[in-house]
């Protein structure tokens, strides 16, 4: 009877142990488990919290690169600025200058208005007074210089350009020796002639055949024969012509007057 009292409190004890392993065994599981999973858990946690850190450096450095970019903008702006106040100033200076200058060119206007006419009187006067060569052409630029001095559409400045170029023109005359025809009425008779200017000095005329020669006097403000100087008067329409080379001749010229 002993024995299996004893027997059966053995199989309790084994049952109570094992059923005692077992519940510590699925408890231990247990909280492994939720070690596991709250590690993860603060493994997700550092993960997010990194991942706002990396974007908030990410637009910490944004907002720097910006702000670098925008401060090189602004001294850039700040020399274009100082540039364009050079230049305004500049250009400020330019139209006060503008603005003398156009107020000064009515004064200019009113004083050379009078100056070209006065010169081209005087052109006319010394045309008139001159020797006789090539009147029509030289009357004729003096013509076109009134004329011109009329027109609305021509500048100040193109007028006096014109009136400045025929008095090179005339001025010219003085220092060239000039071969070309003319009809002159001669003894009662009108032929063509060869004429032969000599600087503003001296005006000859030849016929064709050598036969007639004659010179203008300004004294007498008439033509006069002189079949004297028939010879040199040929020689100088030859050098005028450029059928010879340049030399010396002797031809009649008005004297000197005194002064």
């Amino acid at each position: 009877m002993k024995r299996c009292i004893s027997s059966s409190r053995r199989i309790s004890l084994a049952f109570f142990a094992t059923s005692v392993i077992a519940i510590s065994g699925s408890v231990f599981a247990q909280t492994v488990d939720q070690v596991l999973q709250a590690d993860q858990r603060r493994l997700n946690l550092a993960q997010q919290s990194q991942e706002r850190i990396n974007s908030i450096v990410e637009g910490t450095r944004s907002l720097e690169d910006q702000y670098r970019a925008i401060n090189k903008e602004i001294d850039g702006l700040k020399v274009y600025n100082r540039l364009m106040r050079a230049q305004v100033e500049g250009q400020s200076a330019v139209l006060e200058d503008i603005a003398l200058s156009m107020d000064q060119v009515d004064v200019i206007n009113r004083q050379i208005f009078p100056l070209m006419e006065r010169m081209i009187d005087g052109l006319k006067q010394s045309v008139k007074l001159d020797i006789p060569f090539l009147m029509d052409e030289r009357n004729k630029r003096i013509s076109d210089l009134e004329t011109i001095m009329e027109r609305s559409d021509v500048s100040v400045a193109e007028k006096f350009r014109k009136v400045m170029e025929a008095f090179q023109i005339e001025n010219d005359f003085g220092t060239t020796t000039e071969f070309y025809e003319q009809s002159l009425t001669i003894d009662g008779e009108t032929r063509a002639f060869n004429m032969l200017r000599i600087g503003r000095i001296g005006l000859y005329y030849q016929s064709d055949d050598t036969r007639i020669t004659g010179r203008w006097d300004n004294e007498k403000r008439d033509w006069v024969r002189d079949d004297g100087a028939r010879n040199e008067v040929r020689k100088g329409l030859r050098m005028a012509r450029q059928l010879i080379a340049p030399e010396l001749i002797i031809v009649p010229v008005p004297a000197a007057e005194a002064s």
